[in-house]
């Protein structure tokens, strides 16, 4: 048999590392993507979080300014009533 040309087997070795450079960088890509999408997931759990929190403060503020508001109402409606001794 015939051996080949040495052109073809130098284009024959740069193929091969031109193949294991591309599988190195596709093994690099999702590497990175699996790491950004571990890091998408944990900002989107302290979002969460933080959007509870938050609703609970809201709902806590809520509830104090009806209660305010009530204690307002009892206040008034002690100065307008006279105050009644029994002397």
């Amino acid at each position: 048999m015939k051996t080949p040309p040495e052109a073809y087997l130098i284009f024959r070795a740069e193929l091969k590392k031109a193949q294991l450079e591309k599988e190195k960088l596709r093994k690099l890509y999702e590497e990175k993507l699996a790491e950004m999408n571990r890091e998408f997931c944990r900002l989107k759990e302290q979002i969460a979080a933080q959007q509870e929190l938050m609703k609970t403060t809201i709902d806590y503020a809520s509830r104090l300014e009806v209660d305010l508001d009530r204690l307002r109402e009892e206040v008034e409606k002690n100065k307008k009533t006279p105050k009644s001794t029994f002397h």
